[in-house]
């Protein structure tokens, strides 16, 4: 018999303790509640016509899972008043069947321009960026980015009662500096930013400098808010980039915004899609972040749970890790539920493991299968209380 609520049972696992059961919370976070909407995938994530966190509270009521909030929700910040402008127009594509949005932002500095495309079924993706070249449009692309001076009370609070009226943890996503966050405002990407440390790296510095004063400043509001945790999001963090800028970049900010949090009595997790076993080992060492996923297996990752479980389950918790192709997109109902069972044979002895997958479940994902994982949580992973133990596991499902 369950003797928490998905609230208590999610928190005590990011703690690395032992709750009633395993929770369990496969990614859903933007393909499968959209789609459930029913509405064109733009008119969720450009227009808002539906919140994402309003329909993705509605996926996890209809699947029945514990609930990982924070990936579709963020603190409402109220920023500086600077002088900018964006204009944007919206161009429905009859021929691709898409909508566009083309936007100018008029800053002291001069114009930059972005242009994003969302198909009917999926997500948006920005075709061109905000900065083309790093030299002369990092000056006018700070202004895009305004310090936080206070946290918007009321659309906080409609967020976080959602959740509580449902017995949901309220977790909201903080994310950090490095290649794997500014990838996404600088044309050609990766390699652009390859190109900027060998050339340009008093450039790349100066970000890593306003993002972690801005980031400081937005967690030392982030904690005065006290949500339930806090995610930091980073997917890509030692795939896009390497150990070592990993450990240039990203780690310091990690270690002292998780220590503010820790200070704070509010547990952390870490979001890192991508290859993660380096970036653990880093967590461990050098951060207060209590928990990582989604801990993808090869080719996409090179986890092993088990493994990692043995090395670092004493300092850190773990979410994950279920291939969202092989297992969750192609597999049986049954072929899922053996899968959930080695998760949690690997990494749920003890505590301190939440049952999910290697990242985001796609569109198509058979509604069946994420039934699925969600039941042999609950079926298979009652833990003794005593003794951290997993009795119910079966030796085959």
């Amino acid at each position: 018999m369950e003797t928490m609520t998905p609230k208590e049972r999610f928190l005590t696992a990011i703690r690395n303790e032992i709750p009633d059961r395993v929770p369990v919370a496969p990614d859903t976070s933007t393909y499968i509640p959209t789609k459930r909407t029913g509405l064109p995938f733009w008119e969720v994530l450009m227009e808002g016509k539906v919140p994402l966190w309003q329909a993705y509270l509605d996926a996890a009521d209809y699947f029945g899972m514990d609930a990982w909030t924070a990936p579709v929700m963020g603190i409402p910040f109220v920023r500086q008043n600077v002088q900018i402008e964006w204009r944007s127009e919206f161009v429905f594509d009859k021929d691709r069947d898409a909508m566009l949005r083309k936007s100018i932002v008029h800053t002291p500095d001069g114009d930059l321009s972005q242009e994003e495309v969302c198909f009917r079924w999926d997500p948006p993706s920005t075709t061109v960026k905000l900065i083309k070249n790093l030299a002369s449009d990092f000056k006018k692309f700070k202004w895009t980015l305004p310090m936080a001076t206070a946290v918007d009370a009321a659309a906080l609070e409609i967020q976080r009662d959602a959740c509580h009226k449902r017995n949901y943890a309220f977790g909201v996503t903080v994310t950090y500096p490095g290649f794997q966050n500014w990838n996404s405002y600088i044309q050609s990407g990766i390699q652009a930013l390859s190109y900027a440390e060998m050339d340009t790296p008093e450039i790349l510095q100066e970000w890593y400098e306003w993002d972690l004063e801005r980031g400081t400043r937005e967690m030392e509001l982030t904690l005065q808010a006290n949500p339930d945790y806090i995610l930091f999001g980073g997917s890509g963090t030692v795939t896009l980039a390497s150990p070592k800028l990993a450990a240039k970049y990203a780690i310091p900010a990690l270690k002292k915004w998780s220590r503010m949090a820790r200070d704070a009595g509010i547990p952390t997790m870490l979001h890192s899609c991508g290859k993660d076993r380096a970036l653990a080992d880093m967590l461990a060492a050098d951060t207060d972040v209590g928990m990582i996923n989604p801990l993808e297996v090869p080719p996409m990752g090179d986890i092993d749970l088990a493994q990692l479980k043995r090395k670092h389950g004493k300092r850190l918790s773990f979410m994950g890790n279920l291939h969202t192709t092989d297992v969750m997109l192609l597999g049986s109902p049954e072929f899922v539920k053996q899968k959930a069972v080695e998760a949690m044979r690997d990494a749920g002895v003890g505590g301190g493991f939440i049952l999910s997958t290697g990242d985001q479940c796609g569109r198509e994902t058979p509604e069946e299968n994420l039934f699925a994982v969600v039941e042999a949580a609950k079926k298979y992973g009652r833990y003794d209380s005593a003794t951290g133990a997993l009795p119910d596991l079966p030796e085959k499902v």
